[in-house]
């Protein structure tokens, strides 16, 4: 048994990479800091936080599907939550149900947000509703504070085997420097950057510095990278696994893409994420992530990707693009 349980209901990479600093911090405040995860099985967060200290095991739950399916899940998660019987449960997200879960399994102390029917079944008294609109890490520091739990730095710095970083430098060691990470997809296709404008930047990079381009994006994303590398001596690494991916993440010396899970990724192990935040709100949670908008700078209209352009973003990775690794990059590990 685990005195203490987190749930965190996103279905992202992205949502477990800038969760970690808030999980750390309730672990730390937690009996044995440790703590156990409970979170979506889309978000991967089992091999992600494999080599987290501070959780001792993650475990996954499902909370998607019609009403019916979603109230077998909700069945599910009280009985989950019954066995482990935990002595406070953390909600971090706004959801009612794991508050009403973790209340059915006899959960004496139930923290969450309180927003709308989740104060109903919560034990504290939650964050001033002022922060209802705020983007979901202002929530968490909001309850972070309400609860006096601190929270050392909101950089995730995420924890990867010496031996897949090794063998990532072993399996691409004969690639030139800098290494250069493209994003070349996400799971929400609104979120996507034209073809046409990857070719552009991926030409104008080839032709600028003598390093390699590397595609990742998932097998999802193989078709659209072979399609791109056509013109190019890129290297498809839509093949490699998530945990893989970090570490080439890692190795390398900029990532550029999408707003999506390599490039939270990317900020968690150190390494300048340069994202397109044409389509979403920009993250802010760490220093290694650096926002390209939309000329007109309003990120989230309609067609707001499509308003990147490939020239601005050039400009942006100019001072990037030397032989050298950044020294931006090693500053995390100091």
């Amino acid at each position: 048994m685990t005195p203490t349980v987190v749930i965190q209901t996103k279905q992202g990479i992205g949502d477990v990479i800038w969760h970690l600093p808030f999980i750390r911090a309730i672990a730390a405040a937690a009996p044995g800091g440790i703590v156990t995860f409970l979170t979506l099985p889309s978000t991967q967060a089992q091999a992600l936080l494999a080599d987290e200290p501070c959780v001792a095991k993650t475990l996954y739950y499902e909370n998607r599907g019609s009403e019916l399916a979603r109230g077998l899940h909700l069945l599910r998660l009280t009985a989950l939550l019954r066995g482990l019987r935990p002595q406070t449960l953390w909600i971090l997200d706004r959801s009612v149900r794991p508050a009403i879960a973790a209340l059915a399994a006899g959960v004496p102390n139930r923290i969450g947000l309180g927003f709308g029917r989740q104060r109903w079944f919560i034990t504290n008294q939650g964050i001033d509703r002022k922060f209802y609109h705020e983007l979901p890490i202002e929530w968490l520091t909001a309850l972070m504070a309400a609860m006096q739990i601190p929270v050392a730095t909101s950089e995730p710095i995420l924890r990867l085997a010496a031996a897949l970083t090794a063998a990532i430098a072993e399996r691409y060691a004969a690639r030139p420097r800098p290494w250069i990470v493209l994003g070349i997809g996400s799971s929400n296709a609104g979120k996507d950057w034209p073809l046409a404008h990857w070719r552009e930047l991926m030409a104008e990079l080839a032709r600028r510095t003598p390093g390699t381009l590397f595609l990742i994006g998932g097998p999802d994303h193989a078709a659209r990278a072979a399609e791109l590398i056509q013109s190019t001596a890129a290297v498809n690494a839509c093949d490699l696994s998530l945990m893989q991916a970090a570490g080439l993440l890692q190795r390398s010396d900029l990532y550029v893409g999408v707003d999506s899970g390599p490039m939270n990724l990317a900020a968690a192990v150190g390494t300048p994420a340069f994202g397109l935040f044409g389509a979403t709100k920009v993250l802010n949670y760490s220093r290694f992530i650096h926002a390209i908008l939309p000329a007109d700078s309003r990120p989230g209209v309609v067609g707001g990707m499509q308003r990147i352009a490939p020239a601005a973003v050039l400009a942006r990775l100019e001072p990037y693009l030397c032989a050298e690794p950044a020294v931006e990059r090693n500053e995390l590990r100091k």
